[in-house]
């Protein structure tokens, strides 16, 4: 991939739902995303390893294993890592309040920001009630859920011998079937409803694999998306900004723009920074476009989060 200049760096990311295990993770973007952008904070904020899947078939390429020397590596070398498990890895959950190779496992955690904000960070599956109250609702779920993953990975490997990026089949799905947009719905309210009670100003979660970043109520809703559709962490500025990265999209804009008739993993870099300033405005631009597609009744197509 296209080498990016001008490194980022930022007070906190957040990442979830990797699901390091299934063949579905995208870990080849998530390394690209680690060794281009650095943090004091890194919040994992649940399902980084898919126990689940693990324990049905051993799936553990060289890049997943990568993936976790990488954070390691972060941590050993002063940043500040801090562990939520999530329901697939669950195991996890009986070392809370433990430190492993510099990395702090925690149930939930406090986060302030830079402007004073205190931010609820929960993996978020307890308000999922087909996970708490019928787990094999659940992995029925998971099983029909890495059957649409399969699917997307030889659709996106078409796509990408013709040229194309990357696009999601299963968060498309997600964003067009009536009883999963009301799930999020109801999920988003759930979280934001627990935060406001815990008296914080916001919250920050995974679980459902929807980034997103919205005010409920008094309560800021930030959702860092995943690792396997959409692509997305969750960063926050110095001066306490926070922000949905969604990488996938970004680095199909940084082959775009790299020099015609080259080889965009050879290809020269635009430098981050300024990647991120056109991504913004492409985003900006997207969101205005699909307000109006929405008012004319129009669904807008392919959006992934």
């Amino acid at each position: 991939m296209t080498a990016m200049t001008l490194q980022p760096h930022y007070r906190t990311v957040w990442i979830s739902d990797v699901h390091l295990g299934t063949r579905g993770c995208q870990a080849d973007l998530l390394l690209d995303f680690l060794n281009e952008v650095t943090a004091d904070t890194y919040y994992l904020v649940g399902d980084i390893i898919d126990g689940w899947r693990l324990k049905k078939s051993w799936h553990w390429p060289e890049s997943h294993h990568a993936v976790i020397t990488t954070i390691m590596d972060k941590a050993k070398n002063g940043a500040k890592v801090i562990f939520v498990p999530g329901n697939h890895d669950e195991f996890a959950r009986e070392f809370v309040d433990m430190t492993f190779g510099h990395i702090e496992v925690k149930m939930n955690d406090i986060h302030e920001t830079a402007d004073g904000k205190r931010l609820l960070v929960i993996h978020g599956d307890e308000f999922d009630g087909v996970v708490k109250y019928a787990r094999w609702l659940a992995y029925l779920g998971d099983t029909a859920y890495n059957f649409a993953i399969t699917l997307n990975r030889y659709y996106n490997g078409i796509r990408r011998r013709l040229g194309y990026g990357y696009w999601s089949l299963s968060a498309y799905l997600k964003n067009r079937v009536k009883n999963a947009v009301q799930f999020i719905c109801n999920f988003e309210n759930a979280v934001a409803h627990a935060a406001a009670k815990r008296k914080v100003d916001g919250v920050v979660c995974g679980h459902i694999h929807h980034a997103e970043k919205r005010m409920i109520g008094d309560v800021l809703y930030c959702n860092d998306g995943d690792w396997v559709e959409s692509c997305t962490a969750l960063v926050e500025d110095m001066n306490g900004k926070l922000e949905l990265l969604h990488w996938a999209e970004m680095r199909q804009m940084a082959m775009t723009h790299s020099t015609p008739g080259r080889d965009a993993a050879n290809a020269p870099s635009l430098g981050l920074g300024k990647l991120i300033s056109m991504f913004r405005i492409a985003h900006t631009s997207g969101k205005s476009a699909s307000a109006t597609s929405e008012k004319r009744g129009d669904a807008p197509i392919g959006k992934t989060a």
